[in-house]
């Protein structure tokens, strides 16, 4: 006789509320923190110090990481900088830039700073100005790694010596390309470009395009669909003018950028898109969209982060893809990591390569060693992400409680993302999806893991208007924009982890019953 299926309270017991400001996973080095309810998610995006002062982590590029803090406190002091507010950069190059930015927007008082062997800007305190910095180091993925920071304080007698973790202790970048070089058939190693962070892959791949064709007068670029909040930073700062910067806000109304290329096409310098989009999880139909490219001389820069380039084959359609090695590579969640492949078939192959090296900034030693000791084991963590993913998305969207749900083989992009699935399964562990009654309700009873970041063995979700784009939430205009974008504020966005999918679906059940 078989066993008896387990019961709800069994199904819950993987799953028990996390404490506010909890590293996720348990590492100093953690990219993700717990913030269990609603009140503690407005907390932390109105810098609330009863939620701030619990944060012991937070997304890299979004907190500074106390290391980096109690370096910067350290430095400051062994180099009498008084009055002043001192940011750490990833190089001397990434500081440069900070410090150009910095003084192009009217600060005259930030100067560099260089000591001990690591670099960054200092300037008079300034709420103003500490948050440009912070927003741009954020933006470009330009923050000193939390592990150099550990060994920088170690260094000069102010931090205790890093805990023991496993690392690979061959040639890291070799041992990363290696398992990366399946997914880029065809291309050199010399292509595949590491960079310190997904956001810093993003923004050398753009840098290096745009500057490209700028010297042929093409200064436009196009955003298509809703991209992550920082992807749209980087195109609307740093293309030429306001003119330059558009948007197609329909992916899967490639008619409209088929008239932009006709208006503005000898303009235009290139095309940003996600496969698929975060959080709308729409995927446009990618050979179309090269085609165009193509035939009017623009650039395509691909991102396939939502379901990584191990579900998605994107090099064959774009000029350069850029993806997230925090998502499912580094799925112990204790790395940021970035890629940028250059497709040598790209007419500028050759220039792009050089052009991203030369504004890449690199991982740090231990961070690539981290990365490598876990990458081998993507294959095996996606196989189970991805087995738990459509049971998972199946069960929200047939719930009475749930809206609208969305994930990669959502029927209205389905045959546009089978043509760039690796295999009909490969689907990443992203669902985003929305509610019929209270958000507040049901994110608070939830007993899942929650907070930032995906592509983690632990499943994670978040609100993720609330995080990515609270002041638009919180706003008039802001939410007249989302909705034009098809995007509802109370948005949430899970992605499955490596637990099976019954615990998953049972901890769900639970607070949809009382949302």
């Amino acid at each position: 006789m078989g066993a008896a299926a387990p019961t709800l309270a069994a199904r819950m017991q993987a799953f028990e509320q996390i404490p506010l400001g909890t590293p996720i996973p348990d590492s100093p080095h953690a990219v993700s923190c717990s913030l269990p309810t609603m009140a503690a998610v407005r907390g932390y995006e109105e810098k609330d110090p009863a939620v701030t002062g619990s944060l012991r982590s937070g997304y890299p590029r979004f907190v500074v990481h106390p290391f980096s803090r109690r370096l910067a406190l350290a430095l400051a002091g062994r180099h009498g900088i008084s009055g002043r507010t001192l940011w750490l950069a990833s190089s001397g190059r990434m500081a440069g830039e900070l410090l150009a930015h910095l003084r192009a927007a009217g600060g005259a008082g930030a100067a560099p700073f260089e000591g001990d062997g690591v670099h960054g800007v200092s300037h008079p305190d300034s709420p103003e100005l500490a948050q440009r910095a912070k927003l741009y180091l954020q933006n470009v993925g330009g923050f000193i790694s939390s592990r150099e920071a550990e060994d920088r304080l170690a260094g000069i007698g102010a931090g205790a010596a890093p805990a023991r973790e496993a690392t690979f202790t061959g040639d890291a970048a070799a041992e990363v390309r290696r398992v990366l070089r399946p997914m880029f058939a065809g291309v050199p190693d010399e292509n595949l470009l590491l960079a310190n962070c997904g956001m810093n892959a993003v923004y050398a791949a753009f840098r290096a395009a745009a500057d490209l064709q700028a010297q042929r007068g093409r200064t436009g670029w196009v955003q298509l669909g809703w991209l992550y909040l920082d992807t749209i930073a980087i195109l609307r700062k740093f293309t030429a003018s306001k003119a330059d910067y558009m948007h197609v806000r329909d992916v899967m109304d490639l008619g409209v950028l088929e008239r932009l290329f006709a208006e503005r096409g000898e303009g235009i310098a290139g095309v940003v898109a996600e496969v698929p989009t975060n959080p709308l999880m729409q995927t446009p139909n990618v050979g179309r969209l090269a085609s165009l490219c193509r035939a009017h001389g623009a650039r395509l820069i691909l991102d396939p982060s939502l379901s990584s380039a191990f579900s998605v084959d994107c090099l064959p359609h774009a000029d350069l893809v850029v993806n997230s090695l925090t998502k499912y590579t580094g799925s112990d969640g204790d790395i940021i990591a970035g890629l940028v492949a250059v497709n040598p078939a790209s007419p500028d192959a050759a220039a792009l390569r050089r052009a991203v090296a030369a504004n890449i900034e690199h991982p740090y030693p231990r961070d690539l060693a981290r990365l490598a000791a876990q990458i081998g084991n993507t294959p095996g963590v996606l196989a189970r992400i991805e087995e738990s993913t459509p049971k998972v998305a199946s069960f929200l969207s047939s719930h009475p409680a749930v809206r609208a749900t969305y994930w990669a083989l959502e029927p209205a992009s389905r045959d546009n993302y089978l043509r760039v699935a690796r295999t009909p399964g490969a689907t990443g562990g992203v669902i985003s999806f929305t509610l019929r009654g209270s958000l507040d309700a049901f994110y608070d009873r939830l007993r899942l893991p929650k907070g930032p970041s995906f592509g983690m063995r632990t499943t994670l979700i978040c609100p993720f208007m609330y995080l990515a784009h609270y002041d638009m939430v919180t706003s008039e205009a802001g939410r007249a924009e989302l909705a034009a974008n098809g995007l509802d504020p109370d948005l949430l966005r899970l992605c499955v982890g490596t637990e099976p999918a019954g615990e998953i679906i049972g901890a769900l059940d639970e607070a949809l019953r009382g949302a």
